[in-house]
């Protein structure tokens, strides 16, 4: 094989067609460059602190830390108790945008897969929900090896979808967990992003481990456009022809607002966010979020 074919390359890795040898490619990437696990549960060694979130269960509070500092911090534990995570994927006409490379929904298929076999790896349950305006398969969440096939076999026939309603996906499930579990949103956020972190901060207000990876087009991120250039919304089909260079500053400053607002609002109520750009490799992209959530805790 040749050195310069790196399989972590999104494109390389999009083109594999078997999607467990993708995930776990990504998976091995990862962890080599992972020093510690970083998720914690409640169980019985102790381990560390982290700050109270509303829906926390206030039974884990260390109170004689409260009388000292003021402030409400929860006991944190090696976890040793079975997870429950359910995936969700948005599947809509916007995320099979490509700007030549892989597509937001490849990238974010690849990103799913990975999660899915990391999560049955550790030996927790996990499952999976694919929408666009509506919600198209619910996987409910298991921890055996076929069931992580099942969900592979899923994500390897899923296709771009049209307009997107992210916030029933989300909805229907708050209504359906009957104990805290991790929700992982996998989405370009193309949507009404208010009531989207609304419907997130809700669910971490329950006290669920909530996760939004938000899947960006590098041409999207960076808006290297050049000539007169028709633009096309890929939900509405609306087209605008314009110059580049007249609305590249605009574009840039209302894109960085968006970001911005998306990721200042989840993580001031606790919902764990990472922007990702499609042209990254995803097993440094993983590493990098990986480490930094083990970090702030």
């Amino acid at each position: 094989m040749s050195e310069s074919l790196n399989f972590l390359d999104p494109t390389v890795l999009a083109g594999l067609d078997n999607l467990e040898l993708r995930a776990r490619i990504v998976v091995e990437g990862f962890l080599s460059g992972l020093h510690k696990s970083p998720h914690r549960g409640f169980s019985v060694e102790f381990n560390d602190y982290r700050h109270y979130y509303p829906g926390d269960d206030m039974r884990h509070v260390d109170w004689k830390l409260y009388a000292r500092s003021d402030k409400l911090y929860i006991k944190q534990y090696e976890d040793e108790t079975n997870v429950r995570c359910v995936i969700v994927l948005d599947t809509s006409a916007s995320m099979a945008y490509s700007s030549g490379g892989t597509s937001k929904l490849e990238y974010g298929i690849t990103l799913a897969s990975a999660l899915a076999y990391f999560i049955n790896r550790q030996r927790d349950a996990v499952g999976l929900i694919t929408f666009d305006e509506k919600i198209h398969e619910y996987i409910p969440p298991k921890c055996r090896q076929p069931h992580l096939m099942q969900i592979l076999r899923t994500l390897a026939r899923v296709e771009a979808g049209t307009t997107t309603n992210t916030v029933k996906p989300l909805t229907d499930l708050a209504a359906s967990l009957r104990k805290k579990s991790m929700v992982i949103l996998i989405t370009d956020m193309l949507d009404d992003e208010k009531k989207v972190i609304g419907t997130l901060q809700n669910l971490r207000a329950m006290g669920n481990d909530v996760l939004a990876f938000q899947i960006m087009d590098n041409a999207e991120l960076n808006f290297p456009f050049n000539e007169a250039s028709e633009f096309i919304d890929m939900e509405s089909n609306e087209s605008y022809i314009t110059t580049p260079a007249t609305i590249r500053k605009a574009y840039l400053k209302n894109l960085h607002e968006f970001l911005d607002y998306c990721k200042k609002q989840c993580q001031t109520s606790g919902v764990d966010y990472c922007l990702m750009n499609t042209a990254d490799p995803l097993d440094e992209a993983l590493s990098s979020y990986m480490s930094k959530r083990a970090k702030s805790f």
